[in-house]
C-alpha cells in the first residue's frame, strides 16, 4: 500500500538577465521591469488550486529555482512566503532555499532574505576562472562571485552551497582542481559538482563550444576534484552532491527519496502521493510566463497531469533512490511505490551479478563499478 511520503515545495522563478548557452531549463531572459506583484498573485493563487491534493499534510522545505530567483527583492520573496505559510502547514525551522546567481546580488538583499525566511542560499558560481565564464555566458565574474558568497555570510547566511561545473570548454585538469580549492577557500556549507553537458533544445548543442574535454579527461577531472572534496571533509552523499556534516541538502534529499513535491510557477512540476486512490500523480504548469500570469489558478494553467502507471514505477524510483550514496531499502521502495519487492529483484539480482549493487540485507546500494555506469543501471528497471 502507498504511503504518504514527507511533501516539499518547489516554486519557479523563470526569469534571469541572460539566457546561458548551456541552460535546457526555462528560463527567460529579462525584458523590462519584471511583474514582481502580479507574479507573487500568481504563484498564490497557484498554490490554492492545487492544496485539495494536499489537505493536512506538512511542507518540510521550500526551494526557490529558476531562471534567477534573486531577481525578485526581498520584499517579494517575504510576501510568497508569507503566503504560502497562510494557506498550507509548514515544518518548524524548514529548510527555504534561493537560487541566486552571483551578477545580481546587493548586500541589503541577503539581509532581507534572510529575514524573509530563507535560511539557505545556492549560488550559480560554475567557475572561478574568468575565461571560463566567458565562454559558457554567464554575467559574473571570478570576483563579483567571491564577493557575493562574502556578502551573504557577512548577512548571518551560512548554510551556502556553491554550484561548479567540470569538463568546461577551454577546461584543464589544473584549472579544475583550483575551481574547488577556490571554492572551499570559501567555506561553503555545501557544493555541487557536476559534469557540463550538451543539453537538447540549447545554443550549446546546436552549436557545440570548442576546447571540450573528452571523456578521459573529464573523468579524470571528476576522480582528482572528488578527492579534494573529500580531503576538505565533503562527504559525497549524492552523484554531484558533496557536504560537510549536517549540511546534506534536505529539499533534494527528498527528491532522491521519490518523496512528494509541489510545484508552483511557469513549467514547475510536482509529483504527489494519493493514497485513497493507489496513484502517483505527475502535474506541470504551463511554461510561458505570460500565459502561466494570464491563467494560474485556473485549469489553464496546469500543463498536464500524468498517473504514473505500475509498470513506470521501478524505474521512476530507480532514477532517484540509485543516485543516493546510501543506496535505499526495500521497505522504502515498497512504501514510494505500493508496489512489492518482487517487483524489482531480477533487476537486483541482474545487477548485482555485474556487480553494479551491492547487497546488505534488505539495503541496496551501487557499488563504486556502478555509479560510473549509473544510466546503464538505473536502465535495467525499464519496463519491458
Amino acid at each position: 500500500m502507498l504511503q504518504l511520503p514527507p511533501l516539499a515545495l518547489y516554486i519557479h522563478i523563470p526569469w534571469c538577465v541572460k539566457k546561458c548557452p548551456y541552460c535546457d531549463f526555462n528560463s527567460h531572459g529579462q525584458k523590462g521591469a519584471l511583474p514582481q506583484d502580479d507574479y507573487v498573485g500568481a504563484l498564490l493563487r497557484d498554490l490554492e488550486q492545487d492544496l485539495p491534493l494536499v489537505w493536512g499534510r506538512t511542507v518540510t522545505s521550500i526551494f526557490f529555482g529558476g531562471g534567477t530567483p534573486s531577481l525578485f527583492s526581498a520584499g517579494h520573496i517575504a510576501a510568497i512566503l508569507d503566503g504560502v505559510a497562510a494557506r498550507i502547514r509548514l515544518r518548524p525551522g524548514l529548510e527555504v532555499t534561493l537560487e541566486t546567481n552571483p551578477g545580481t546580488t546587493e548586500f541589503d538583499r541577503f539581509g532581507g532574505y534572510r529575514e524573509a525566511g530563507v535560511n539557505r542560499i545556492s549560488f550559480g558560481v560554475q567557475s572561478f576562472d574568468d575565461g571560463c565564464l566567458a565562454r559558457l555566458g554567464r554575467i559574473h565574474d571570478s570576483a563579483q562571485a567571491e564577493r557575493a558568497v562574502k556578502l551573504a555570510q557577512d548577512a548571518g547566511l551560512d548554510n551556502i552551497n556553491l554550484d561548479l561545473m567540470y569538463a568546461l570548454p577551454g577546461q584543464n585538469l589544473e584549472m579544475a582542481e583550483l575551481d574547488v580549492q577556490r571554492a572551499l577557500d570559501l567555506s561553503p556549507a555545501h557544493i555541487s559538482h557536476y559534469q557540463l553537458t550538451l543539453e537538447p533544445n540549447t545554443l550549446f548543442h546546436a552549436r557545440p563550444p570548442s576546447g571540450l574535454p573528452d571523456e578521459d579527461g573529464a573523468w579524470d577531472m571528476q576522480e582528482r576534484c572528488q578527492a579534494l572534496l573529500a580531503e576538505a571533509g565533503f562527504a559525497q552523499y549524492e552523484v554531484s552532491a558533496y557536504a560537510r556534516e549536517g549540511r546534506q541538502c534536505q529539499h533534494n534529499l527528498n527528491y532522491w527519496r521519490f518523496g512528494d513535491y509541489l510545484g508552483i510557477g511557469a513549467g514547475a512540476h510536482g509529483k504527489l502521493t494519493l493514497p485513497a486512490e493507489q496513484r502517483i500523480l505527475r502535474r506541470w504548469k504551463t511554461k510561458h510566463p505570460d500565459a502561466y500570469l494570464a491563467a494560474a489558478g485556473s485549469p489553464q494553467a496546469i500543463g498536464g497531469d500524468e498517473a504514473l502507471e505500475p509498470a513506470q514505477l521501478p524505474f521512476e524510483f530507480m532514477l532517484n533512490a540509485l543516485r543516493l550514496g546510501e543506496g535505499f531499502d526495500l521497505g522504502l521502495f515498497e512504501q514510494r511505490t505500493g508496489l512489492g519487492r518482487e517487483a524489482i529483484m531480477p533487476a537486483l539480482r541482474s545487477g548485482q551479478i555485474r556487480g553494479w549493487l551491492a547487497e546488505e540485507g534488505d539495503h541496496w546500494r551501487p557499488t563504486p563499478f556502478g555509479a560510473r555506469f549509473l544510466n546503464d543501471v538505473m536502465a535495467s528497471f525499464l519496463p519491458d
